[in-house]
């Protein structure tokens, strides 16, 4: 009987030890439905169809031929950035852009983007030993940053990586400017920077811009100096956009030995887009930049002016005009001149995301620069006429 009474006894506890933990559980599950908001059923069984709509990708390719009048001896048309290659078809350049957009609205603070580079302009915009310590490593990438928006004021977007320079009215990619050919202040003020850029829209007509950079074409640095860029960038008025840059830094290499080269290398640009109307667009580009190996040393220094004048006559047809003046002691051509360039633009795009440019360009200067069809015969001036293809295709859209 002893045995029975204990073991019922046990049977009766594990009964209201089971129950109570049911009870718990149950009051667990509604306490947590309580404190829970029910979920979108239709949300949680139809997935997102397309998780990466954020992700923009872009191809763009650049040909072309051109024949300059001078006929030069070793087939190269001075002062020019990209199309340097006189009497031949060119492959200007091919990039791939990647880019995963922010959407701060979407909860979204980051973002990257990366621009692969391939082709004759390459060679150019990726520096050289003289200003990259290890350029072969970087050849090929032309920008690759990262982006957050932090929430300061109306966003305060940061930037880290390599990216283009915005110092000049004109852009690395043909599709966005007037022009096949790029201008002087393009070929020569910085193609890119290294570094830190940072932004801030204080209203809706002002953003302000700073950047620290290791310096112009430096991926890497190759002095202990980092420079400093400050920029505004204005709407004044309805089509008007007006920028305002300030860049300083100590340029000249170190060669890896203490006490190098001091001397600063500074610049003034401002540049306005004026939309006129639909189919007009007025720009003009003003810019100072001056340079010294070491302080103590009298500067060098380039002023500039472009002026640019854009007409669409028809819907796939405009018409495009260029003029620039510089006056280089040096910085530039390498001698000191002065120097003219005016380029007239036919564009006709065939189809969205295929045009074409035929192109009519006189350069001149006071001293007779140019090559000739001997190296004993240097001409004042130089005429070339260009064909230029430009192919884009993709989801990337505006400035590329």
């Amino acid at each position: 009987m002893k045995v029975a009474t204990v073991g019922g006894a046990g049977r009766v506890a594990r009964l209201i030890v089971s129950a109570a933990f049911a009870l718990l559980a149950m009051h667990v599950r509604v306490v947590a439905q309580e404190a829970t908001p029910p979920a979108d059923p239709a949300a949680a069984a139809t997935p997102d169809p397309n998780p990466f709509r954020h992700i923009r990708f872009g191809v763009t390719l650049e040909g072309y031929y051109q024949w300059n009048a001078n006929e030069p001896y070793d087939r190269v048309s001075l002062l020019r950035a990209f199309d340097t290659r006189a009497n031949t078809f060119g492959m200007q350049q091919t990039a791939i852009v990647v880019e995963s957009a922010t959407d701060v609205d979407a909860g979204r603070r980051f973002g990257a983007r990366v621009d692969l580079q391939f082709g004759q302009a390459t060679a150019v915009l990726q520096g050289s030993p003289a200003n990259e310590p290890r350029p072969e490593l970087y050849r090929n990438l032309w920008q690759a940053y990262g982006t957050y928006i932090f929430s300061v004021g109306r966003g305060l977007q940061t930037d880290f990586g390599k990216f283009a320079s915005n110092l000049g009215y004109e852009t690395n990619y043909a599709k966005d400017n007037h022009h096949f050919s790029r201008s002087y202040l393009f070929n020569f003020l910085p193609y890119y920077h290294s570094g830190l850029r940072v932004s801030l829209p204080v209203s809706d007509e002002v953003t302000l811009l700073y950047m620290l950079t290791n310096g112009i074409q430096q991926t890497e640095e190759f002095n202990d100096f980092k420079s400093h860029h400050v920029s505004a960038v204005v709407t004044p008025a309805r089509g008007v956009s007006w920028t305002v840059n300030y860049y300083a830094g100590q340029e000249q290499p170190d060669g890896e030995e203490p006490g190098g080269p001091d001397g600063f290398f500074r610049v003034f640009d401002t540049y306005v887009n004026w939309a006129v109307t639909p189919a007009v667009t007025l720009a003009l580009d003003v810019n100072h930049t001056t340079n010294e190996v070491n302080q103590a040393d009298d500067a060098l220094s380039t002023t500039g002016l472009g002026a640019y004048a854009r007409c669409q006559i028809a819907q796939p047809a405009a018409l495009a005009l260029r003029y620039e003046y510089l006056d280089d002691q040096g910085l530039f051509g390498g001698i000191d001149q002065r120097l003219q360039e005016i380029t007239a633009t036919y564009e006709h795009r065939l189809a969205e995301g295929f045009l074409v440019r035929g192109e009519y360009r006189r350069d001149w200067s006071s001293e007779r620069f140019f090559t000739g069809p001997t190296p004993e015969d240097p001409r004042r001036a130089q005429d070339t006429l260009t064909v230029g293809l430009v192919w884009w295709f993709g989801n990337k859209s505006g400035s590329w």
